[in-house]
């Protein structure tokens, strides 16, 4: 036989094609998540978050202050949505993460900038992601030197003279000290439990189809639903396992301050747990083989990490990228273990998050169920 020859060659290419066309579903992961990374790359990422929304809580209504709400509205960093009546209001705000900053214009600050006494305005700023508020926070020293240039004219031109007539005191609540592994760490607890949750249990079907034990499991006497609950029922203990490890490492050797209630944390990571595991058990129904259980994990994993907040601020995204990160149970899940470790969230505080996990697991087990049945028929 001859070393190489063309026509052999082509017969092998032309089996290769075959072979692909007949794996759709790999041939669809093959086309479809480079277009994935391309759209999310492209327009979702953005790493300087515009129009973060605030609060102004204003003692005084004057030409002064108005003029300086216009200007921060006029930097395209700050979205004012709010206008509270009282700084407890405010700071509620903050804390649930209806807003990312939270301006005070204390009572006599009109008066006293006219008399030239310089004085503070109190930015309160969630720190909880130092990468969202940075670049916001740099432009308020020019924005002090040019807010009321029009205003401060004739005889208060003086006032407009360097340096600016009034001064910002900026607080970071949640990480003063901006420091990243305070947010990092913490969210890495959801991106593993997302990772492994559902590759281990997406494998548990399939890998009985494959190794022939499918029979022994249809002869007993159980019902889908008790399939389906006993299969993800131990991959909860090592969730578990998983979060303690995590949660050890992040106090001894990260220095992540721990606020809220670890009974709390630990229940909200269950229903996490059971998120991710219902999600995985539906893709190992839905599989043909453990290859393509993991291709289906592997899709879903991709935007859950992008669109979840986890890596670039959830506000600098499009509203379209927003709604998908909304349907990720990542997306509410960073969200609560934050806030409990960071914020101190109560057990009020964790529902506003708690309830689209809750749905996403019934939507997902009502569909796993019926997948999950067919496959024991």
């Amino acid at each position: 036989m001859r070393l190489w020859s063309w026509s052999r060659l082509l017969a092998m290419v032309r089996k290769e094609f075959i072979q692909m066309r007949r794996d759709r579903m790999t041939f669809g992961m093959m086309v479809g998540i480079p277009v994935i990374q391309l759209a999310l790359f492209g327009f979702a990422i953005n790493s300087d978050p515009h129009r973060l929304p605030t609060a102004v809580v204003s003692a005084e209504q004057t030409q002064i202050t108005r003029s300086l709400v216009g200007a921060l509205r006029a930097t395209d960093y700050f979205d004012v949505r709010y206008t509270p009546a009282t700084g407890e209001e405010a700071w509620r705000l903050l804390e649930q993460g209806d807003v990312q900053f939270v301006l005070a214009i204390p009572p006599d600050f009109t008066r006293r900038l006219l008399r030239g006494e310089r004085p503070s305005l109190l930015l309160e700023a969630d720190a909880s992601d130092p990468a969202a508020t940075s670049n916001a926070l740099s432009v308020l020293e020019p924005l002090a030197r040019g807010a009321l240039r029009h205003d401060l004219t004739g005889p208060l031109a003086q006032l407009a003279a360097t340096p600016p007539p009034f001064e910002w005191r900026v607080h970071r609540r949640y990480n003063p000290e901006g420091i990243t592994q305070y947010n990092i760490v913490p969210g890495l607890m959801g991106v593993i439990l997302t990772m492994t949750m559902i590759m281990m249990t997406a494998l548990c079907v399939t890998r009985e189809l494959e190794r022939g034990t499918m029979e022994n499991l249809l002869s007993m006497p159980l019902s889908p639903l008790e399939i389906m609950v006993g299969k993800i029922l131990p991959y909860v203990l090592i969730g578990y396992v998983q979060v303690l490890v995590i949660l050890a490492a992040a106090y001894w050797v990260f220095g992540v301050p721990m606020v809220g209630s670890l009974w709390l944390l630990m229940a909200c990571v269950l229903v996490f747990i059971v998120a991710n595991l219902t999600l995985g058990i539906t893709f190992s129904s839905v599989a043909r083989n453990q290859t393509q259980a993991m291709q289906m994990s592997f899709f879903f994993l991709l935007p859950s990490i992008l669109l979840s907040g986890f890596m670039f601020p959830f506000r600098g995204m499009p509203v379209w990228a927003q709604w998908i990160g909304e349907a990720l149970p990542l997306t509410h899940f960073l969200r609560l273990v934050r806030g409990i470790l960071l914020k101190g969230y109560g057990p009020a505080d964790v529902w506003p998050q708690l309830w689209p996990l809750l749905l996403f697991i019934a939507v997902v087990m009502g569909v796993g169920l019926k997948r999950f049945r067919r496959t024991l028929d």
